[in-house]
Order: C-alpha cells, then sequence, then structure tokens
C-alpha cells in the first residue's frame, strides 16, 4: 500500500504537465474559424486559414488584399499593409494576425505554415 503511494503523486503531476501542455503549448494543425473572431473587438488575434489564391492577390502600394476561407467554409476578404513571405502565392495553408472588421478581417502579419 506505501508503494502505491509513493507513485500516485508523480503520476497526477506528471498529468497536469501533459494537460497543460496539450492545451496550452501544442500548436494545432488543424484551421481556425472566423466565428470566434468579435468584430468589435481589434485585438490581434492569430489564425491559421485556407489561401484562397485562385481568387486573386491584388496589391495597391503598401495594401495587400487576398481572400481565405476557414474551418467551415466561410470566405473572408483579408487586407493590410503587409510584406508577404516569399512563396505567398503557393501556399496552401497560412497563419494570420490581426482582427476581424466588419468588411473582413485587417491582417498584422501574414506567416506560412
Amino acid at each position: 500500500m506505501k508503494t502505491l503511494q509513493k507513485f500516485i503523486l508523480p503520476v497526477l503531476i506528471l498529468a497536469a504537465v501533459f494537460l497543460v501542455y496539450k492545451f496550452y503549448f501544442d500548436k494545432s494543425t488543424e484551421l481556425g474559424s472566423y466565428s470566434d473572431f468579435d468584430p468589435n473587438n481589434s485585438a490581434v488575434k492569430e489564425i491559421r486559414v485556407q489561401l484562397l489564391a485562385e481568387r486573386g492577390i491584388e496589391q495597391h502600394g503598401s495594401e495587400v488584399s487576398f481572400y481565405t476561407a476557414d474551418n467551415n467554409g466561410k470566405i473572408v476578404q483579408v487586407a493590410g499593409e503587409l510584406v508577404l513571405p516569399e512563396g505567398f502565392e503557393k501556399a496552401k495553408v497560412i497563419i494570420l494576425k490581426g482582427h476581424l472588421s466588419q468588411g473582413g478581417f485587417h491582417a498584422h502579419e501574414v506567416l506560412i505554415d
């Protein structure tokens, strides 16, 4: 019985560490959802989305706009003063950092996944 009691606390600690890692630090490979964003909140958040390059990528000076789709299939226009990473046009999934606005998604940074 004493040996069983010695293993209970370490097992509980390991389980807690695993849960914290899994839900806080582990990056998901699934697409995000635009419905998680509030259009009235301008806090910069991160989202993984599918790039719809066939709909076009437009550049007007430093302003860039393109279309993306989330895990629900919702298509949203993304715009912002961005420097696009190399190979952006060929990317399937991208990571956006920005916020949802009334006219679409305002991106502050774009990364290739």
